[in-house]
């Protein structure tokens, strides 16, 4: 029996994505957008069997989490398994970006609320966050900024009507892809219920410190997503941790010295699962012997 079946064998209440009692932990999980292909029984159980503590659902359109195809029923029979197996939903993904026109910003701000009242039906004492980039172009960001910002405070209006934790995140080929540009417009917001999803592998690579980005939105950031970055032909290209150079042990570090409490969630890229021979089964098992090994040697209690 390992871990995760002892504790499923012992308890089947659902656990919340993060524990206020203790900081010193960090629950490790990972991103359903990786198994598209999936059932999201099938990959609950999947990721629950590898050993991780949280999934992230993704729940953009065709996706097996969209809400609209998720009925009462179905909801309650994914909330008995996430408890069954003991496993924590720390995040909903979506992909609502801002740059869009004033209609399309009506059916982001749509998205979001059937997001969250997903969240609520399945941890409905401890809702995840919904985690999403934002948009536009890396060339864009003086152009847009205000916008971004104007349109964030509808989310942030709609995530306090519905008592729910929206996290943006830095994409380096998006328009706030510098962790100055999340500063910048959570500054403007000004909303405890918009905050920041952090991803190193949108600043690997490039003009920045680890320590730098991590202190800089650790005091932000509600959610984590890990992969790993290398460089081919000058072009950024996003694999499986392990894969590139990654040192995930002082990353760890680094979020444990920040008090970091929530999630560290392996996001495989669409630049992987797109390939014709990708396994999602396999792509989790390989992210999981990578992080649960550095987990070990940076001395940091898992949430789970």
């Amino acid at each position: 029996m390992n871990r995760r079946e002892f504790l499923s064998a012992t308890t089947l209440a659902v656990v919340p994505a993060s524990r206020a009692d203790d900081k010193k932990t960090i629950a490790f999980g990972f991103s359903l957008y990786g198994m598209k292909s999936l059932s999201i029984a099938d990959a609950l159980s999947a990721c629950a069997k590898i050993g991780y503590d949280a999934v992230e659902l993704a729940a953009m359109p065709g996706w097996p989490a969209e809400p609209k195809a998720l009925s009462s029923e179905h909801r309650k029979a994914i909330r008995k398994q996430i408890g069954d197996l003991r496993l924590q939903l720390a995040a909903i993904m979506e992909n609502c970006p801002l740059d869009g026109d004033d209609k399309q910003h009506a059916t982001q701000l749509e998205r979001l609320k059937s997001a969250a009242e997903l969240g609520h039906d399945l941890v409905p004492d401890s809702p995840p966050v919904i985690e999403t980039i934002v948009g536009g172009k890396p060339d864009q960001w003086e152009k847009l900024r205000g916008q971004f910002a104007d349109r964030l405070a509808d989310w942030a209006k709609l995530a306090d009507a519905a008592k729910m934790t929206i996290c943006i995140k830095a994409h380096r080929m998006g328009t706030m892809n510098r962790p100055e540009h999340v500063r910048w417009l959570l500054d403007k917001v000004k909303s405890e219920r918009i905050r920041a999803a952090y991803d190193w592998s949108h600043f690997e690579q490039r003009d920045m410190k680890l320590t730098d980005t991590l202190k800089e939105l650790m005091p932000l950031t509600r959610f984590v997503h890990i992969k790993d970055t290398v460089i081919e032909k000058g072009q950024a290209k996003f694999v499986l941790p392990g894969d590139g150079s990654t040192d995930y042990v002082a990353l760890l570090r680094g979020l444990n010295e920040h008090r970091y409490a929530g999630c560290v969630c392996v996001e495989v890229s669409g630049m992987v699962s797109s390939k014709k021979d990708y396994d999602p089964i396999a792509a989790a098992k390989k992210g999981y012997a990578a992080i649960s090994a550095a987990f070990v040697k940076a001395g940091i209690r898992r949430n789970g």
